[in-house]
């Protein structure tokens, strides 16, 4: 068995999906489900077979402990976090609050659990962190890509609350001793990706003939991963990595966000396309760039591939024509999702 937290966000639901199709090993999921935790992530499978839904908060110590100890998981891997950096712009706390805070009652939680442990069962623990790999800061457009041993530069409250969170994993191992792993991704996109961040944002503001907002000139650049593909990953290192490592885990695809635009706009031309049979590139707006905007990021993922083995197995190309065709095919799941709530935050965010 194992504890999965955050599974019912973007990322996490589709790791637990992934886990149970290719695993008979049970899943815990706690998901607090906030604005992106959503369950009909999960609605293709059954409460009870294989996996069981648990409401509640990482912050939530005593929850969290009773979860430990009633169900005697091998391996927590913690997808939980607060991660939009634009909302972290409008409001830090709930960032402070999950990815620091929380992080830290989750860590004691699980250290008093793996305590606990007999023998065998304490040597074969495992506690994954999955981060980002904003907490590096920003890149010129000709400096290497982030490796493992690059020093933390946060630059905005998202990132740098994660980079806080990594900082009290990394302190956790060295302190007490507690076997951890922790993963820096890059930009994923997929299936079930609220649609708040650049590509279902741009989908779905697309069908919906609504301006597609682009901050700056577009020049952002940014290294995009297939979300199975980062799950697959994530399986390699708690399977194999060596604990108290970090792994960075990317795509090797680096494009800016002006050029990804552009490639959703042709994938839906030739897809879907408009009524007018106008081109969707006609419904691209600049806005304000955001403040403290990085500029590039750029995953080197080398060491993955050598010490586990692992690789991408999505190209950009495959990657994005196939969740074009999911947010094509699953448009009942983004009405359900963009209520009223998220109009008001687009509205907010990119004006008119």
């Amino acid at each position: 068995m194992i504890l999965v937290t955050g599974g019912a966000g973007f990322i996490g639901s589709n790791f637990v999906l992934d886990w149970l199709a290719q695993s008979d090993e049970f899943v815990i999921n706690l998901d607090k489900l906030t604005y992106a935790g959503n369950l009909e992530n999960l609605a293709s499978i059954e409460d009870g077979l294989g996996h069981h839904f648990v409401q509640g908060d990482i912050a939530d110590a005593d929850l969290v402990s009773r979860l430990l100890a009633g169900n005697q998981p091998r391996a927590v891997i913690n997808f939980a976090a607060e991660s939009h950096v634009d909302r972290s712009i409008h409001g830090p706390e709930d960032f402070i609050q999950t990815n620091i805070v929380g992080t830290f009652r989750l860590l004691e939680a699980v250290r008093a659990y793996w305590n606990g442990l007999d023998g065998k069962d304490r040597a074969a623990f495992r506690f994954v962190h999955v981060s980002t790999d904003e907490v590096y800061g920003s890149l010129g457009k000709d400096d290497p890509a982030f490796s493992e041993s690059r020093r933390y530069e946060p630059n905005s409250p998202y990132s740098a609350s994660k980079a806080a969170s990594d900082h009290l994993v990394r302190a956790w191992y060295h302190t007490y001793g507690l076997p951890v792993l922790t993963t820096n991704c890059s930009n994923n996109y997929g299936p079930y990706h609220f649609p708040e961040k650049l590509i279902p944002l741009v989908i779905h503001h697309a069908l919906a003939g609504k301006p597609l907002p682009i901050y700056g000139d577009g020049q952002q650049i940014r290294d995009w991963l297939y979300v199975k593909d980062h799950c697959s990953a994530i399986r390699r290192v708690l399977d194999a990595g060596k604990v108290g490592e970090t792994y960075n885990i990317g795509g090797w695809n680096e494009k800016p966000n002006l050029e990804v635009v552009h490639t959703l706009c042709a994938i839906l031309d030739e897809l879907q396309p408009r009524a007018d049979a106008r081109p969707y590139r006609e419904q691209i707006t600049y806005v304000k760039d955001r403040p403290g905007h990085d500029r590039r990021y750029a995953i080197d993922a080398g060491k993955i591939e050598r010490e586990l083995g692992w690789k991408p197995a999505e190209t950009f190309e495959t990657g994005i024509r196939k969740t074009v065709r999911w947010y094509l095919d699953n448009q009942a799941w983004v009405r359900n999702v963009t209520s009223g709530a998220y109009r008001e935050w687009v509205g907010k965010q990119y004006g008119n």
